[in-house]
Formats: structure tokens, sequence, C-alpha cells
């Protein structure tokens, strides 16, 4: 064995114990029971974005070895953390796709959706910008086919649109219905997330669902994401002044759910998510009938990305085997 392969194995190993290490008796009962979560397992690669991006400790294009090793069946890609040729994009995205899918096969997981950002706003106030937008979007959707995904995950900004209700719903409806018609070509659902906006404003997303009535335009609820409004009208960063119920928000999308993120920031001593009650969500989720997969996306700071992952593993596992 040459130090390259023995180096992979080790780091395999490692996490491997890892992974038994933070599984409790219970939930390990729980599994070897008959009674089985009533879902499956994804990894949503954005919980590994410091590693892949700042400290550069893992390849993105090892993915699916280590979503593998971490106890995962499936994967949820993010488009951000491969760089794709300027100029050469769409070519770029179609050898990626096939060279991911190769890796894919090799572990036995399943490509679940690809979460698109950077691509342009859907619901952009200017009609060319939707185009742009639109446009942009389709090599990814071409890319999701190639890999097997069912979904897309795209975002619904739309700077200015988004100060006027009617306004957004309008470009909302418009750049999110063309594309998704586009995608149904290719049997791939575009599933907006809760994102920030009015995005995180349910009443008003779902009414774009309805607008568009599109088999294949659906949501992809995130357990995390209800921030409607930041101090200053920034996207990002600012604190929030303005939210919408986590749990009514997500009851509301799951009849036009694909796909359900299981998001965490941190853990008590418990192991209990410190702003999410996740026996709560997850009876929301599976009262709706939901028995596909749940990506984990763990986006804390305190504990390592490993960890993290691990740690909202444990508990999506923990709080199944206490639904009713």
């Amino acid at each position: 064995m040459n130090r390259r392969h023995f180096l992979k194995n080790a780091a395999q190993f490692t996490l491997a114990v890892s992974v038994m290490n933070f599984i409790s008796n219970e939930v390990l009962a729980f599994l070897l029971s008959e009674n089985k979560p009533f879902f499956k397992l994804s990894l949503a690669q954005w919980s590994l974005h410091r590693a892949i991006r700042e400290y550069k400790t893992m390849d993105a294009m090892d993915f699916a070895v280590n979503a593998k090793s971490l106890g995962f069946e499936g994967l949820e890609y993010v488009s951000q953390l491969y760089d794709l040729e300027k100029g050469n994009d769409i070519k770029g995205a179609a050898l990626l796709a096939k060279e991911l899918k190769l890796r894919s096969a090799d572990h036995g997981m399943s490509n679940v959706l690809i979460m698109v950002d950077g691509e342009g706003e859907l619901a952009a106030l200017s009609k060319i910008e939707r185009d742009l937008a639109i446009d942009n979007h389709k090599k990814w959707i071409d890319a999701a086919a190639e890999l097997g995904c069912h979904s897309i995950r795209v975002n619904l900004f739309g700077e200015g649109a988004e100060k006027d209700f009617s306004v957004w719903k309008e470009t909302s409806v418009d750049g999110l219905g063309r594309l998704a018609a586009f995608a149904a070509q290719s049997n791939i659902n575009v599933i907006v997330e809760n994102h920030g906006g009015l995005s995180s404003d349910i009443s008003k997303l779902t009414q774009v669902f309805k607008a568009i009535n599109l088999k294949n335009c659906g949501a992809l609820p995130d357990f995390g994401n209800f921030c409607v409004k930041r101090r200053d009208g920034d996207r990002w960063g600012s604190p929030c002044i303005e939210t919408y119920d986590r749990y009514l928000g997500v009851a509301e999308m799951m009849p036009f759910a694909k796909g359900v993120s299981a998001k965490s920031y941190d853990f008590d001593a418990d192991g209990n998510e410190t702003t999410i009650d996740y026996r709560t969500m997850l009876q929301i989720v599976k009262d709706a009938n939901y028995n596909s997969f749940i990506g984990v996306e763990y986006e804390g700071s305190r504990l390592g990305e490993i960890d993290g992952i691990l740690a909202t593993k444990t508990l999506l596992l923990h709080a199944a085997s206490k639904l009713r």
C-alpha cells in the first residue's frame, strides 16, 4: 500500500470511529430495530465549505467518499464549491458532472440535488437580468440530469423587486416558472429554499408556487432560514429584525417539498440544537407523509465541521426515535 492510499484509508477509518463515538446506545438500538427512520440521510456539501475553501484540507471532488465515511447515503452538491473555466462553463459543468457521477457510483452513493448559487437573480426586476439568470442555471440542470439528481435548488432573490410583494411575485413567477418549464424537459425539479428576504416569508413564497402550478416546481424547506428582513436592508450578516415562524413555515412548505434541509448551528449539553426543536420539526415533516432524503447542513462555528455534521445526524436519528 503506497503512502497516498494509506493516508486516505487512515482518514476514512478515523471518520468511521468518530461516527460510532457520536451514536448513543439509544440511537444505535433504534437503528438496529425494525422501526427504521422514515427518511434517508444525505449530506449538504455546504457543511464542509470551510474545509474545502478556507482550510483547503478537503477536495470538493472527494465529496462522495467523505460523505460515505460519515455514514450518509445521499449527496447534495453545492455549485459554488466547484470552479468552472470562465467562458467555457457549459462544457466545464458537463465534464464535472461526468466525473462526479463516476465517483459517486464508485462509492455506492445517491446523487440527490445540486444547490445552485451565484448564477443571477431569477426574480430580478429587469427581464434581461432574469433571462441571463435562467440561461446561467441551465448548465446545472443538465449537470443534475447527468448525475441522476432529482432537483436543483435555486434562490428566489430579486433586488428592487423585493421592495413590493406584487412586483416580486410577478418577476418570480416569470423567472422561476420559465426555468422550471425548461427543467421539466430533463425530468428535473427546480426547488426554492427559504433563504432570506421574501423567500423566507412562506405565506408569500407559496403564492408563487401556486401561480406557477408546475409539478416540478417546489420547495426545499430549511429548518433555519426564516429571517425576512435585516437591519439596513442587508441580504446577509446584519442582525435580523423580522422573522417568520419556523415551524409554521416548514408546515406551509411541505405540500410543495421535494427535499428537506436539516439546518443546525449549535448544540446544548444533551445534544439538542439550541435554536430549533428537531422533534417538532421532524413530526411536521413526517405528518406531511414525506419519506425521502433529509439533508444535514451544519452551519455553526463552535464545533468543527465534522463534529457538527455528526452531532446533527445523531440528533436527527434520536428525534426520529421519539416520534409518534
